[in-house]
């Protein structure tokens, strides 16, 4: 009777730990969590305000890649709080395991590179689980779907899943997807002009293709890349061929230092073959932040400023 009895004791808690075992995809290879993460270190500011939007500051014991690039705004460090920045830019292996987390939130090149000191490979002996923003999953592995705004959407949706917020998420996501579904509405009939996204002044233009998510956020706002050729996510292209395509609308990244957007708007002006193009010459662009660019929850305000800055007249 006792071994009976113990038997059923093992498979009833076998059992247990088999239903705290959660699995999540992460660059096509499964991400196994057998108990919630208690202590999150997060990279950059689109990846913490996608955690900052599911409430869950009580979990993060560090950030990084913050202050290193960025202006913060005061709703961000009104949400911040006192945690903590671990790095101002990439972290080291020290840096994180130093604070003992169990989940460290980044991407590649956002955050760690392919082959660098810092992967989900050099952590895992030291217990730490590295969840991938999707959308720079394409570094790894070149057989990924273009871009759409499911790389918000199912980031989302996994890290509620994987914090156990997963009501919070899908209210989150089905809100966002309602938003879009009536700003698509209201311009599906318009004309969609020639949009190009620039990262800055650069001898040879930064910018986004088929598998960044401006690329959808210029979609859902009415437009059209004309980088979507691009075979990559973020990278660079040559001038000349940026004005061959003569944009009629431009997405500049704003990163809130010196007069920013407007410093790399007269920037192109004085391009000798981009002050040409139909966007610089009829001054028609807009200044987004970092984290409206990159996925995130500011991503959809983004696609609204985007589209009424596109479509004059749309309510």
């Amino acid at each position: 009777m006792k071994h009976i009895w113990s038997v059923a004791l093992l498979t009833a808690m076998a059992s247990s730990a088999a239903a705290q075992e959660l699995t999540v995809d992460n660059c096509g290879e499964p991400l196994v969590f057998e108990t919630l993460p208690e202590r999150l270190v997060v990279h950059d500011m689109n990846m913490t305000d996608m955690v900052f939007a599911l409430g869950l500051q009580d979990k993060v014991i560090g950030l990084t890649g913050i202050t290193g690039w960025y202006k913060t705004s005061p709703e961000f460090d009104t949400l911040r709080g006192d945690i903590p920045e671990l790095a101002p830019k990439y972290p080291t292996v020290e840096n994180l395991v130093a604070v003992e987390p169990d989940l460290f939130f980044a991407g590649w090149y956002y955050g760690m590179k392919p082959g660098g000191d810092v992967t989900p490979d050099t952590l895992e002996p030291f217990g730490i689980k590295t969840m991938v923003l999707t959308e720079s999953c394409v570094h790894l592995d070149k057989d990924r779907p273009e871009a759409s705004m499911n790389l918000l959407f199912d980031d989302m949706l996994r890290l509620g899943k994987v914090m156990q917020v997963e009501d919070k998420a899908e209210a989150l996501v089905n809100g966002w997807k309602e938003e879009l579904a009536v700003l698509e509405a209201q311009t599906t009939d318009l004309a969609k002009p020639r949009v190009f996204l620039l990262d800055g002044p650069a001898d040879a233009p930064f910018t986004a293709g088929k598998f960044a998510i401006p690329d959808a956020m210029i979609a859902a706002a009415g437009g059209e890349n004309v980088t979507h050729d691009m075979d990559t996510s973020w990278g660079r292209t040559s001038w000349e061929v940026v004005a061959a395509s003569n944009p009629e609308f431009l997405v500049l990244l704003d990163y809130q230092t010196g007069n920013g957007a407007e410093d790399t708007f007269k920037f192109l002006q004085e391009h000798p073959v981009m002050s040409q193009t139909d966007a610089v010459k009829n001054e028609r662009w807009i200044g987004l932040r970092y984290e409206e660019l990159t996925p995130g929850p500011a991503n959809i305000e983004a696609i609204s400023k985007m589209a009424q800055a596109m479509h004059p007249g749309l309510n």
